[in-house]
């Protein structure tokens, strides 16, 4: 049995691959069900719903992408935390790691754009290389949360030089948000006590587009091309890659905002190449785990 688990911000993703011919089952559960933040507790959080999940059943191998997992040491503290209580081999790697993994692109760069946003490359086995991933209030660009704050900000400079509240944009963000009183937009913005609370209102956004809003277009192209500095970045660092695979909730439902990603690209590092994933995260996390067995091992479960 090899098993790969997804731990989001919101949601842990469990999958257990059995025997020949890749049949598999799958359990999602609420990631704040088991997760405290604290290696150790959630290391055995961890082991408690998998072992739960499998009915006990002899592992393999187990591959986890870890949300918050955001550089190579905590990556290595939650592996080492897990390691402590099992003898098979397991590994852990950041949750945006997991989408090139699931197209067998290993070491190559993964981008979220969900709730939030983050890249993340691991050039060796010893060296794992981030960028953004900093919160909404400070960046996050092209994320769910980070476009509906860039829209209020536009919505705001468009009142500032004495734009009509009937705008599209201005009218959808007044109305989501409950905005009594016009002059309150900021500190509406800056009562939201998360990126996922914040994060919801981000179809708005795309809405306002379709009805020919140019303040949120010029706010999805923005945050497209903002999201693209991301690999771009990691690529003046010596990624050494030559893919960029990109998913999460946001960039995968949203074509504008993917078309506005893959043009910033396109201008920043033109021979990386671009990759939309719209497929399960956890199934990188199982291709983790089956990299962790040998070759014979592998030939067994297939």
């Amino acid at each position: 049995m090899l098993v790969g688990v997804d731990i989001g911000g919101t949601k842990t993703h469990l999958r257990a691959e059995l025997g020949k011919g890749g049949e598999s089952r799958d359990l999602v559960v609420p990631s704040s069900d088991w997760r405290t933040r604290d290696w150790d507790a959630d290391a055995v959080g961890l082991l408690k719903l998998i072992h739960q999940f499998t009915q006990s059943a002899e592992i393999a191998a187990l591959g986890v992408g870890a949300h918050g997992c955001d550089d190579a040491a905590e990556c290595l503290a939650f592996q080492e935390a897990l390691t402590r209580h099992v003898t098979h081999p397991l590994s852990v790697v950041n949750d945006a790691e997991l989408m090139p993994l699931a197209l067998g692109l290993r070491g190559q760069i993964g981008v979220v754009a969900g709730t939030g946003s983050i890249a993340v490359c691991r050039p060796s086995a010893d060296r794992m290389i981030v960028a953004g991933g900093w919160g909404w209030i400070v960046s996050d660009e092209g994320s769910a949360a980070s476009l509906v704050r860039e829209a209020v900000r536009s919505v705001t400079q468009h009142l500032d030089r004495g734009g009509k509240v009937d705008e599209p944009l201005a009218s959808a963000i007044l109305k989501a948000l409950d905005v009594t009183s016009v002059p309150r937009l900021g500190s509406k913005l800056h009562s939201f006590r998360s990126a996922a609370e914040l994060g919801r209102h981000a179809l708005i956004v795309f809405e306002a587009a379709e009805r020919g809003s140019r303040l949120a277009l010029d706010v999805i192209a923005r945050g497209g091309r903002l999201l693209a500095e991301l690999p771009s970045i990691l690529d003046a660092r010596g990624a050494g890659a030559s893919h960029v695979v990109a998913g999460g909730s946001v960039i995968a439902a949203q074509p504008r905002l993917w078309d506005a990603f893959v043009l910033g690209l396109g201008d920043s590092s033109p021979h990386l190449t671009p990759h939309l994933f719209t497929g399960s995260p956890v199934e990188g996390a199982c291709y983790l785990a089956s990299t962790l067995i040998a070759s014979e091992g592998c030939e067994a479960l297939s």
